[in-house]
């Protein structure tokens, strides 16, 4: 029967070993540098949004949402006819307006969204629709196609830099070489407002809005991790 010192000591010792095993299944991982590298670039704006809504006041629910409903009808007949431009209703809205707590009228209220690549063309039908709706905003973005266009170029140079990156510390640290143990691209890109309305009547005439598209500013960032080697 082995004596009570010994019987602590094997635990401790199977522990060790255990310890030891697990050392030797891992692998170093010495000389590990984070750093990262990005490329900037734009993209053309080529899809114009409008957004314009109807909305009306009054005592009663019902002939309000009529109103609402037939500029509403009016204003998508209108934009059918201009095949190059889609139109998709958004929200419709019937809400009580009160009065020291009290329920004294109504407010009825209905947008649409107009989208085109064709600004010239949606420039001048704003114009014509401001007669019966409100015009909230205009917006550029960038086209999927366009986006992912811009940002394949841009991945080739932050990788490209990420890897003069990588050889400029290598080179300065004195070593002979390095291999890439991960590798991460990150892209970005954010909507390009152009004008945006607060909230106004219609108006009997209007002149087309001027429209600019501009571009959109698009990044690409390259971030990883190197391991120097000495052979």
């Amino acid at each position: 029967m082995p004596s009570l010192a010994l019987s602590r000591l094997i635990p401790a010792t199977l522990l060790l070993c255990s310890l030891t095993a697990n050392a030797e299944d891992t692998p170093l991982t010495y000389d590990r540098i984070d750093l990262s590298a990005s490329a900037d670039g734009e993209a053309a704006n080529d899809i114009l949004v409008a957004v314009l809504s109807r909305e009306s006041e009054g005592p009663s629910a019902a002939p309000l949402a009529d109103e609402v409903n037939k500029a509403v009808d009016l204003a998508i007949k209108r934009i059918k006819q201009v095949p190059e431009i889609t139109v998709q209703t958004l929200d419709y809205q019937t809400l009580p307006t009160y009065q020291k707590q009290r329920i004294t009228g109504w407010r009825v209220r209905q947008s649409i969204r107009l989208e085109t690549r064709n600004a010239g063309k949606l420039s001048n039908l704003l114009g014509d629709l401001q007669q019966q709706l409100n015009l909230d905003s205009i917006g550029y973005s960038v086209s999927p196609e366009k986006m992912k266009e811009a940002e394949n170029q841009l991945i080739s140079a932050a990788l490209k830099a990420f890897q003069q990156r990588a050889d400029l510390i290598t080179h300065e640290l004195g070593r002979s070489r390095y291999r890439i143990v991960a590798v991460r691209v990150e892209t970005a890109g954010a909507p390009h407002p152009i004008y945006r309305a607060g909230r106004a009547m219609a108006m009997e005439a209007a002149a087309p809005p001027t429209i600019e598209a501009g571009e959109q500013k698009v990044q690409v960032t390259v971030s990883g991790t190197i391991e120097l080697q000495t052979n």
